[in-house]
């Protein structure tokens, strides 16, 4: 790198147009969604006060805060997630809000740790939530929406799976095993790295809470099976039977909603953060190449926590990093981003004020017109409207405008054929066959 080159720094993003075009598509993607579910938009500051995120956010995320203090000496903090300032801001107004809320937000979050696929130090994620419910429907609703946020980008059962569970039933689990409960919290942030490090670790990390050996094994013997098998197996365990009866009613919500193709239930699902209380889901590639494309679950205590709003929560966190390496290794990404209606061609410097009056009449109906901005050949202009990926091409040259009309080649078929310029700029060259 030469003395006067400033490079982007690791980890960051640079959105060239092809870039965001991608970025663009997946949020229209989501917010279609959004707005199909009932959900409405909101966003937050970027920068909060550091106590936000290291009352509830968890370990892992509190050491990759980007962190300092500003100049009136305050310690804040670059949002690393977006669910303890939208708890913030519904306590501030849970008043006044129907309920139950439906919002959501494609923040771009931060975080300091090791750039890698799928995993960046910044990125943007879809948010949504719902406030004021409890009913099992209302985690089937969530996690129905995760899903069509990704159906509308053209995945489906083959390349995304949804792998769900509950705290309360693993915690109920381990109240039958005999673990106590102040050792809960600890487990899972154990029994959550399973797949990063393996049982055997797993195990060791276990027995460094209090876990003995025997009882270790008899929680890896039930976190393998299979809802209903979880729930033959500890008969008579009141809170157990409970937390997978909740459960059960999420699935039968999702399959009614046909969704069922979807669905795993993984016991050794509990999510990392430190405020979920009950349904946890995450969404991962089928082929188990990338790391979670979404996560998500309920928080009924955070709001009270962090607002001293007591209101039930829950929802998720769908990332536009791994999710842009997903839609491209399936293929999905579009080839063609940018749309150009019409690329109107100058035959000569004569001709510019009738182009220039063409143009304005077809944006003004919406169309997206370019023209060259210098005189050149034909030939390099439509050389120019192919390359711009224009639908069609409209000639203007001498004749055509001593004439009043114009030569409108479609560029897919190269079918040719004169139009009234006044019809044209009307619109009224669809009511004469033209397909736009």
């Amino acid at each position: 790198m030469s003395s006067g080159e400033i490079r982007g720094l690791p980890g960051f993003r640079d959105f060239f147009p092809e870039e965001f075009a991608l970025r663009r598509h997946i949020f229209s993607a989501w917010r279609r969604v959004g707005a199909r579910y009932g959900f409405t938009e909101y966003d937050g500051p970027p920068l909060e006060p550091l106590e936000l995120y290291t009352r509830k956010s968890g370990e892992e995320i509190v050491a990759q805060l980007y962190e300092f203090e500003d100049r009136g000496g305050r310690a804040v903090a670059l949002r690393p997630e977006m669910t303890p300032t939208f708890a913030r801001m519904i306590a501030a107004r849970a008043a006044g809000l129907a309920k139950p809320v439906r919002w959501f937000s494609i923040p771009q979050l931060f975080r300091y740790e090791r750039p890698q696929r799928g995993r960046l130090r910044e990125h943007f994620q879809l948010n949504m939530d719902i406030v004021g419910e409890t009913d099992p429907l209302s985690d089937a609703e969530i996690i129905a929406a995760g899903i069509d946020a990704l159906r509308e980008l053209g995945l489906g059962s083959a390349d995304i799976v949804v792998r769900i569970s509950d705290r309360r039933l693993v915690a109920a689990l381990l109240e039958a095993l005999g673990i106590p409960a102040e050792s809960h919290l600890a487990v899972f942030a154990a029994v959550d790295r399973v797949e990063k490090e393996g049982e055997d670790r797993v195990r060791e990390r276990l027995a460094e809470i209090g876990v003995d050996a025997a009882r270790a094994k008899r929680l890896f013997e039930a976190l393998r099976l299979s809802l209903p098998e979880l729930t033959a197996a500890y008969t008579g365990e009141a809170a157990l039977e409970a937390a997978a009866a909740r459960l059960t009613a999420v699935f039968s919500h999702l399959e009614a909603a046909e969704l069922g193709d979807f669905l795993r239930f993984d016991a050794t699902l509990v999510r990392g953060l430190a405020y979920y209380t009950g349904t946890v889901f995450e969404i991962w590639d089928r082929r188990d190449e990338l790391r979670a494309v979404c996560g998500g679950g309920r928080y009924d205590d955070l709001l009270r926590a962090l607002g001293g709003v007591d209101l039930p929560a829950l929802g998720f966190g769908m990332g536009d990093v791994v999710l842009a390496e997903l839609l491209r290794d399936r293929g999905l990404v579009p080839s063609q981003f940018r749309r150009v209606d019409d690329y109107i061609i100058c035959v000569s410097e004569a001709e510019r004020p009738a182009v220039l009056g063409l143009a304005r009449a077809l944006r003004d109906r919406g169309r997206h017109v370019l023209y060259d901005l210098r005189t050149r050949g034909v030939g390099r202009q439509f050389k120019a409207a192919h390359q711009a990926g224009a639908a069609r091409a409209i000639v203007l040259g001498p004749d055509e405008v001593s004439r009043g009309v114009a030569s409108l080649r479609d560029m897919a078929s190269g079918a040719e054929r004169e139009v009234p310029i006044e019809v044209l700029a009307t619109g009224g060259e669809k009511r004469q066959g033209s397909a736009e």
